[in-house]
């Protein structure tokens, strides 16, 4: 186990892996600095729109106002003004849609972005047939003010820069008029006036620089709260119904690694017994978890529990993907895959088993495929971490029986892929992850669940008291009745009538007539589904 260190301590200097390419610590985590990238990609769309409907707005107004003339007193530079700055505008959308951009670059370009869109308004908003207009005597605020608003709420940047930045785009209104005066427009002998006649902008940029810094501690405070132990969070990876999965790094050996947090408030315990007892189930759980060595069972790396009372549990990091995925994007998997995948995840179940653990939740978004060093197709079985032990209880030791899951008051597995006696609540031990996984064939097989689309108690219904269709029927497709023969098999109502161990059912695999999928038909598999993007 790595060393844990747990929040509220001082955290180590940050590595030079996880610092920005100018040398300081990031203050935003990458899926948030991604976040705020989509906020500026909305507002940039927005801010072309409104380019566009704005002197379209100003020319039906006039053309109201000053019937007769040509041009209803509109210049056309004006116009070309707010071309070029949709055009600005409209790039930057495209641009930021494309994901091409560092996320931490894009702070940079939203800064940049907000100083052209400043220089626009500043000499837009002086860009008229008037004259002789008293400088210095009625303060007024510009569209200048908003935008500086907006973008230190949207663009998480450091006070300083944004106290630079925003100094450049306030002074755009005076430049504005400075530009004016040079065509004609304005006539005023000293520039103190100018810039006395647009001081509530400037004081506008306080209230910016205090909102950026704002912004800026609560991205540090999220970063500091993402420390878990040795790692630190990156972009989130996914969401289940016990917690989230973040992408993370660790401090010292920059290894990969995704880590899975169990919030206190999902589990609904607080302080006190009721949250000790969770807490020493859950060091129990993962303790057992973490001593599993199957290739074929997702690595634990490390576990703890941070002050707040979030659980966590660090994994290696998987390339490629669920089987759920790979049935909803592709369609029906071929027999002999199908075996060769089912004969891998019996492997994790077999070692699980024989240590008395039950994983409960076997289904095809808990078995991954992927590649592992040169191998592909390699078969991972996901969330070892909500196991239950099914050693012998005993009065004293009822705690041993019960899993994290029902410590939360959550009903454990997942009912299309729910063994009959799980729903029943009766006692429950491997043969229980074999009638899951015997779903999962089935669903590999035919592209659908074994009963149907049914959900939640209807799916239970179904599983205590309907025979399954046979996988042939149901797909309309010819399926091995060696393989069909062995996935209805595990799919027995009575646990005594299915294989009776992993070992068993692999046995069964190994026979059923079907010739297992190859390393080189995987990695043809794989490699065409790169070339296809």
């Amino acid at each position: 186990m790595h060393e844990r260190r747990l929040i509220g301590q001082p955290a180590p200097e940050t590595p030079p892996e996880l610092r920005s390419r100018s040398g300081r610590a990031r203050p935003l985590p990458p899926d948030l600095l991604r976040q705020a990238s989509r906020r500026l990609q909305i507002m940039a769309l927005v801010a072309a729109t409104l380019w566009v409907t704005a002197p379209l707005l100003a020319h039906v107004s006039l053309a109201f106002s000053r019937p007769g003339q040509p041009d209803w007193g509109y210049p056309v530079a004006a116009d070309g003004i707010s071309l070029g700055a949709f055009i600005v505008s409209l790039s930057l959308f495209f641009y930021l849609r494309t994901g091409k951009c560092d996320p931490e670059r894009v702070l940079d370009l939203g800064l940049a972005y907000m100083i052209l869109t400043a220089f626009a308004i500043g000499v837009l908003m002086h860009w008229g047939p008037r004259t002789d207009v008293p400088i210095g005597v009625d303060p007024v605020i510009s569209w200048i003010g908003p935008v500086l608003l907006m973008m230190a709420a949207i663009v998480p940047v450091a006070p300083r820069r944004m106290l630079a930045a925003g100094f450049i785009a306030a002074s755009m209104d005076p430049l504005g008029m400075i530009i004016a005066r040079s065509a004609g427009l304005f006539h005023f002998e000293h520039l103190s006036g100018a810039i006395l006649m647009h001081y509530p902008t400037f004081m506008l940029l306080g209230v910016a620089v205090v909102i950026s810094n704002v912004v800026t501690r609560l991205g540090q405070q999220v970063s500091r709260e993402r420390e878990m132990g040795s790692y630190v969070l990156g972009e989130l990876l996914g969401r289940g119904g016990m917690g989230e999965v973040y992408r993370a790094t660790h401090r010292m050996l920059a290894r990969p690694a995704a880590i899975k947090l169990i919030r206190p408030e999902v589990l609904a315990f607080g302080e006190g017994e009721s949250a000790q007892t969770a807490i020493t189930r859950f060091r129990r759980e993962a303790d057992a978890a973490a001593n599993l060595r199957s290739p074929h069972t997702v690595e634990l790396y490390d576990f703890g529990v941070t002050d707040d009372h979030t659980l966590y549990f660090v994994m290696e990091l998987l390339e490629g993907m669920d089987l759920d995925t790979l049935v909803r994007h592709h369609g029906p998997v071929p027999p002999s895959r199908v075996v060769h995948i089912l004969w891998q995840a019996c492997e994790s179940l077999a070692e699980a088993h024989a240590s008395g653990l039950v994983h409960r939740d076997i289904k095809p978004a808990n078995i991954h495929i992927g590649r592992l060093g040169l191998r592909y197709d390699f078969v991972k079985v996901l969330d070892f971490g909500l196991v239950k032990h099914v050693s012998a209880r005993r009065p004293a030791d009822a705690l041993a029986g019960d899993s994290l899951a029902t410590a939360a008051g959550m009903l454990p597995g997942t009912p299309a892929y729910m063994a009959p006696e799980m729903a029943l609540g009766d006692a429950v031990d491997g043969r229980a992850d074999l009638y899951a996984l015997g779903c999962v064939g089935y669903y590999l097989v035919t592209g659908q669940p074994v009963f149907g689309a049914g959900q939640g108690f209807h799916a239970i219904v179904k599983h205590l008291n309907d025979t399954p269709v046979r996988p042939s029927e149901r797909a309309g497709i010819r399926v091995p009745a060696g393989l069909e023969e062995t996935i209805l098999a595990c799919l027995k109502k009575q646990p005594d009538e299915r294989p009776q161990t992993a070992r068993a059912l692999q046995e069964m695999l190994e026979r059923c007539g079907v010739e297992r999928w190859r390393e080189e038909d995987a990695l043809r598999w794989w490699s065409e589904l790169r070339a296809a993007g």
